[in-house]
């Protein structure tokens, strides 16, 4: 049992879904109990300043490392920080915010794992990995109906971050205890959204829960919607959980209430009743729908975080 905040990291491209995994856990956690705080506010630049210097956000020379690795020292301790503000929408800065941790701290940010000293101050770290495909679509989306872009700013922005992206972004996924890829399904590659399956890989660097006990493993289980595997990651061998869009409530709940009942904090968020909005997400015309691979992904992650405390 430990009485400092407990840290989770939760690293990804921009528009990777950080924010939609983030909001979901904290409320499994209960949003009274989470700090959440964004590493890209420790930009060195502003947009204005990134675009005559021809530098992106996503290049570590462009961010102060050394502040966020500092911050996160002594948000593990339990002491507060005075914490950066960069606008998106903006592309400036504002006045500092005065952060005190709460019991949960939540991190999501782009180079979140980019230096040791940082990586050492998590408890769990994810990181998420969409198919490019997919996280064009959604930054697309995100960037031109709430930043004001076109489609074409848009693309053009991400052609020209793409060298950063392989080199400083995505090289960060070697550190992860967990790897969340949202995809569509092979036979229907269009579906978005609720739809999407999600196929997690489980490194051994933290203890699992032994899924083996509600998840079958045999060789032959393509047809099943829950599939649990071996599998190698960047060379090394990993559990791998994959749950399909089209799972059903009847399928899932069975591995949620093990999940839930692994830690029993987490028993009340099995209940839909009590946790509608576990697994929300927004489809294409604002409708909330409802994704059981999501919802499966973010009890996982707090799982880990309570049995963290």
């Amino acid at each position: 049992m430990t009485n400092r905040p407990i840290i989770l990291g939760i690293v990804g491209d921009s528009a990777a879904g950080k924010t939609t995994l983030t909001r979901g856990i904290a409320q499994v956690l209960g949003v009274e109990n989470v700090t959440t705080i964004c590493t890209d506010d420790y930009h060195r630049y502003d947009r204005a300043q990134r675009a005559e210097m021809g530098i992106t956000a996503l290049h570590p020379d462009c961010n102060y490392l050394d502040i966020m690795q500092q911050h996160l020292a002594l948000l593990r301790t339990g002491q507060p920080i005075l914490k950066p503000i960069y606008s998106h929408k903006t592309g400036t800065f504002t006045a500092p915010e005065y952060i005190k941790p709460n019991k949960f701290v939540i991190v999501e940010g782009l180079l979140g794992y980019s230096t040791r000293g940082a990586r050492d101050c998590y408890d769990v770290k994810v990181y998420l990995a969409p198919p490019e495909s997919l996280r064009t679509e959604w930054k697309v989306k995100r960037d031109t109906q709430k930043r004001g872009y076109t489609a074409e700013q848009v693309m053009a922005e991400m052609q020209k971050r793409e060298p950063d992206s392989e080199q400083f972004i995505r090289h960060q996924r070697q550190w992860a205890d967990m790897v969340v890829t949202f995809y569509p399904p092979s036979d229907a590659p269009n579906d978005r959204n609720g739809h999407l399956n999600v196929r997690l890989v489980l490194r051994p660097n933290i203890p699992h829960p032994d899924l083996t006990k509600v998840v079958s493993n045999d060789a032959d289980y393509s047809n099943t919607a829950i599939r649990l595997g071996l599998d190698r990651d960047m060379g090394k061998p990993v559990d791998v959980l994959e749950v399909d869009g089209h799972a059903t409530e009847e399928q899932v709940i069975q591995l949620e209430h093990f999940i839930c009942s692994e830690t029993p904090n987490l028993l009340s968020f099995c209940n839909r009743d009590i946790n509608p909005g576990l697994g929300k997400v927004t489809g294409t015309t604002g409708e909330a729908l409802q994704s059981y691979p999501l919802a499966i992904t973010q009890l996982l992650v707090a799982y880990h975080m309570l049995r963290a405390t």
